[in-house]
């Protein structure tokens, strides 16, 4: 702080001794003195020279521009420049510089500072104002705002700018876990590399993760003492001068302070890519790229760096810093079911710790995270990104409600059983060092529709409390080449943070194109479904397809999951079960025989719409649930599936068969 109160002192000493040199020449009228006041030696007693001279330095300024630029600043530092330039001019209506002033009065003059490439005019240092019928020379000069506030010490951002670009919160590379630590080294170690080219090496952090390539950038650049700004393309002007001049003064503030630019490219709105691509390969600052794919950016020399989150044992143990060693089975599962950076997973703690205690989560003697509500807060931090791509279902069915076969009921325990068993034998056992893939818990669902699959799910996702999200692949897969590909990686990198059931329904739809090949269009087909299958497989959650028609799956697919699940349609006992559970205890019931219902030929989707359509009408007649409005119900729910109708099914009074 000392040696930044001695550079601030020593600059306006510098600035005051200009400012007299020119009341003295502008007074006089004459060429000027041989008075080098600019040479004295305790303006360089500071390790960093005054700001005009660093701003020569780095730009290239002669010492006539450099002299010429101080006079601009002038105007603004000393209110009788204006007087003294007019008699300077010996012409009352030119109050400011020109250059015929600069060139008349300033010593080593040089003609070149008027041309449109000098260092003062290409880096806008000055400004040449419209002046009707005046010739260049005698054209009145301003100094830019950005540099008089640069050259009086005060380095912010150029107000051109600021829309633009927005400052990035710096984390510090030793809070990284080693493998990030590792990524930033090699982020540091490009911007090392010797190279005769005008542009430093563009660095491409490639990541699904678009906060992580952001952190990591932010911690690279502190390690590197850059100040980050991310720049929103959004923002990016589209016509070609103005994009140039925005370009030119982003140059120039590169030069002005040490920066770095951030540019994220992984979801552009549309219109902006042009200018996006122009301003990463064009720009002279050092820029960092983020995305979740490389970008073919051919103008300029390009480094890529995966940017991933850290490993399943540095999460690991991450949360057992911030919960606690005694809460090392909560930190395993934790980090065996959610992918989170080091910042979240620090935000999930401080928002599970109670407030009342004042202290800050993990200090010692202090607060500690509930661990009930942690589990809960990390579940939800995936609820923003997946909803716009698939269907939310809060579980609420448990396996009460659920009515199957015994057998299909015990492979949707070991489901659940394998889930819990992961981190074990993931970790414990060793099978993560011996086979780092087939982490996903992978499942095919068959039957008709109604026959309870999504049930299914739900009661799975409830029972190991995570969220559920129903993917309707019909609406996933595309007739356009690649498209189908893309939307599911949407899907599945929105979800990679784990802590969900993905459950994409109308899995027909994808594995229904599978057949011989014979064309272009048959191959892509099969590259779809096998990208979703090895994407299922990656997946740390439980991702489970849903099918009415197992014989459309071939058996080559059928061997990459885990489970096959069949839900036949029930007998007639489990419809009798399915009845006696369609009706809660508070709903009002008179003399239903619930062996009489089991006779109709009903699954658990229609005994569901039947029994609420009878309970609707029902509470509007003000009236109980009465054998005779089920069977009016299902009278009706079988005409709309044009399910075959016979007397029998709807007679009372008919014994049961």
């Amino acid at each position: 702080m000392t040696g930044q109160l001695e550079w601030e002192q020593l600059n306006s000493d510098y600035l005051a001794a200009g400012l007299q040199w020119l009341r003295t020449l502008l007074e006089s009228d004459q060429p000027a003195s041989a008075d080098r006041w600019w040479t004295r030696d305790r303006f360089y007693q500071h390790p960093v020279p005054p700001a005009l001279e660093v701003l020569k330095n780095r730009l290239g300024l002669s010492r006539f521009e450099v002299l010429l630029l101080l006079l601009c600043v002038a105007m603004e530092l000393d209110p009788d420049t204006e007087a003294r330039c007019a008699r300077a001019h010996h012409d009352a209506s030119l109050t400011a510089p020109t250059f015929s002033l600069a060139l008349r009065l300033l010593p080593e003059p040089s003609w070149d500072a008027l041309s449109a490439q000098s260092p003062l005019r290409y880096w806008r240092l000055i400004e040449v104002q419209p002046s009707s019928g005046r010739p260049l020379t005698l054209s009145p000069l301003r100094a830019d705002e950005r540099i008089v506030n640069y050259i009086k010490g005060l380095n912010r951002i150029d107000e051109w700018l600021v829309h633009l670009l927005r400052p990035v919160t710096v984390l510090p590379a030793k809070e990284l876990p080693p493998s990030q630590q590792d990524t930033v080294a090699r982020v540091l170690a490009v911007w090392d590399e010797p190279t005769s080219d005008a542009l430093p090496p563009l660095v491409e952090l490639i990541g699904n993760d678009r906060r992580t390539c952001r952190s990591l950038a932010a911690a690279a650049a502190a390690r590197g003492m850059l100040n980050l700004y991310e720049a929103d393309p959004a923002q990016l002007p589209t016509a070609a001068g103005e994009l140039a001049e925005v370009l030119r003064r982003l140059d120039r503030e590169s030069m002005l302070q040490p920066m770095a630019c951030y540019l994220d490219l992984a979801e552009l709105a549309p219109g902006t890519e042009a200018a996006a691509i122009r301003l990463a390969t064009d720009c002279q600052a050092t820029i960092i790229i983020g995305a979740g794919e490389p970008w073919p950016l051919s103008r300029r020399r390009t480094r890529l760096i995966d940017a991933r989150r850290p490993t399943n044992a540095e999460q690991e143990q991450l949360w057992i810093e911030l919960l606690g060693t005694e809460q090392r089975g909560l930190a395993a599962r934790l980090a065996d079911h959610y992918d989170l950076d080091p910042a979240t997973i620090a935000d999930c703690v401080e928002q599970a710790t109670p407030l009342s205690t004042g202290q800050p989560a993990g200090d010692a003697g202090g607060a500690v995270a509930d661990p009930e509500l942690i589990w809960t807060v990390c579940r939800d931090q995936i609820r923003p990104r997946l909803a716009a791509l698939a269907q939310c279902i809060d579980p609420v069915a448990g396996w009460s409600d659920l009515v199957l076969p015994a057998e299909e009921q015990q492979c949707l325990h070991q489901l659940a059983d394998q889930v819990r068993g992961r981190p074990i034998v993931m970790r414990d056992w060793g099978l993560q060092r011996h086979d780092s893939r087939g982490r996903g818990i992978t499942a095919l669902f068959c039957g008709q529709p109604g026959t309870g699959k999504t049930l299914a799910a739900e009661v799975v996702a409830g029972e190991l409390e995570l969220t559920l999200y129903r993917v309707d692949l019909s609406g996933v897969v595309s007739k356009y080449i690649g498209e189908t590909e893309r939307n599911l990686r949407q899907v599945f990198d929105a979800a990679e943070e784990g802590g969900a059931l993905l459950f994409f329904d109308e899995a027909d739809a994808l594995f229904g194109k599978r057949s011989e090949v014979k064309d272009a269009h048959d191959r892509y087909a099969n590259i779809e479904v096998n990208y979703l299958l090895q994407r299922m497989e990656d997946y740390r959650g439980i991702a489970i397809l849903a099918t009415n028609q197992r014989n459309a799956i071939d058996p080559a697919f059928l061997r990459r999951l885990r489970f096959v699940i069949t839900f036949p349609f029930p007998s007639r006992p489990e419809r009798r079960a399915l009845w006696q559970r369609a009706f809660p205890p508070g709903t009002p019931t008179e003399q239903l025989d619930l062996d009489r219902l089991a006779e109709l030929p009903a699954n658990g989707g229609v005994i569901r719409n039947i029994s609420l359509n009878a309970a609707f009408c029902a509470a509007g007649q003000g009236s109980p649930v009465t054998m005779t409005l089920l069977l009016e119900m299902a009278r009706v729910e079988f005409r709309k599936l044009e399910m075959p109708l016979t007397d029998h099914h709807f007679q009372l009074n008919q014994e049961p068969r």
